[in-house]
C-alpha cells in the first residue's frame, strides 16, 4: 500500500496530468483554456527550442567521448597495482557524490576571465585569455568538461568491476606471446569488457540529456543562447514565463526522444553483442 500510494500520487498523476496539459494553456494562476494541438504546432515552429536541442546534443558529442575516454584511462591506472590506489579510488569518487551547485560554482571560480586560475595559468606560460563561459566557441565545450571531471568517478567504478572481470590467464597467455601493454588492451581488454562500455555509454546518454544545473549556474543559457540546454529551456518556459502547458508538451517530446535513442543504442548492444 505505500508504494501504491507513492506510484499514484508521485509518478502516474504527475505523468497522466502532464499530458493533459499538453493540450492546453495554464499559467498556474488563471483556469486552464483547452488548446488542442496548439502547443505541438508551436512546437515544431520553435526556433528556440531547436536551438536548445541542438546545443544538448553538442555537449553529448563533447562529453561522451571524453568521459569514456578518460574514465577508462583512470580505471586501466587504478586497477594496477600502485601506491594509495584505495585513496586514488576514493578521491576520483568524491566529486560525484558532491553538490552539483558546489561543482558548478567551484568550476565557475576556475573558469573566471580575469581572476580564475586557468587564465592565469595561460597567461604565466605567455598565452592568450580564454573567455571559457563568455566565447560561444568555448562555453559549452567549458561545461562538458566540468561535467566530464563531475561524473567520472561513478564511470571509473563501473569501468573497474567490467575491468576485474576478465581472465587474469588470457593477459598470461599473451605475454608468453611476447604481446606488450596495448596490445593486450586492444585485444583482449576492449573486446572484454564491451558490455561496460555499451552501459557507460547509454548511462552518460541520459545523464547528458538531463543537463540543467551546469548552464543555469555558470551561465544562464548564454553566451548567445550557446549552452541553452533543452531542460533548462523546458525549465524555462514553465517557471519563468509559467507557459506550463507549453513546458509539459517540450517535457513530454524531450522524454520521447530520450526513449527512441536510448532504444536505438539497446538494438544496437544486443546486435553487436
Amino acid at each position: 500500500m505505500p508504494y501504491m500510494l507513492h506510484f499514484f500520487l508521485f509518478i502516474a498523476f504527475p505523468v497522466v496530468f502532464s499530458i493533459v496539459l499538453t493540450f492546453h494553456k495554464w499559467n498556474i494562476i488563471a483556469p486552464m483554456q483547452y488548446t488542442g494541438l496548439a502547443n505541438y504546432i508551436h512546437l515544431f515552429n520553435d526556433a528556440f527550442f531547436w536551438k536548445s536541442l541542438g546545443n544538448t546534443l553538442i555537449f553529448l558529442a563533447i562529453h561522451i567521448p571524453l568521459q569514456i575516454i578518460v574514465a577508462l584511462f583512470l580505471a586501466e591506472v587504478l586497477n594496477q597495482k600502485i601506491k594509495f590506489r584505495g585513496f586514488f579510488r576514493a578521491a576520483f569518487f568524491l566529486p560525484v557524490i558532491v553538490s552539483g551547485v558546489v561543482v558548478t560554482i567551484l568550476w565557475q571560480q576556475l573558469y573566471g576571465f580575469d581572476t580564475g586560475l586557468f587564465n592565469r595559468i595561460l597567461t604565466s606560460v605567455g598565452f592568450s585569455k580564454i573567455g571559457w563561459l563568455t566565447d560561444p566557441s568555448w562555453a559549452m565545450p567549458s561545461i562538458a568538461i566540468m561535467a566530464t571531471w563531475k561524473n567520472v568517478g561513478l564511470y571509473i567504478i563501473l569501468f573497474l568491476v567490467g575491468l576485474q572481470t576478465v581472465p587474469a590467464h588470457y593477459y598470461e597467455a599473451a605475454e608468453l606471446e611476447g604481446a606488450n601493454h596495448m596490445q593486450k588492451f586492444f585485444n583482449i581488454t576492449l573486446p572484454m569488457i564491451n558490455p561496460t562500455i555499451f552501459m557507460v555509454v547509454i548511462l552518460s546518454t541520459i545523464s547528458g540529456f538531463s543537463l540543467f544545473i551546469e548552464p543555469y549556474v555558470m551561465t544562464g543559457g548564454g553566451p548567445l543562447n550557446s549552452t541553452l540546454s533543452a531542460v533548462l529551456y523546458i525549465y524555462k518556459q514553465g517557471f519563468f514565463y509559467y507557459h506550463m502547458g507549453y513546458s509539459a508538451t517540450l517535457g513530454l517530446f524531450f522524454a520521447l526522444l530520450i526513449l527512441a535513442v536510448v532504444a536505438i543504442q539497446k538494438k544496437f548492444i544486443e546486435k553487436e553483442q
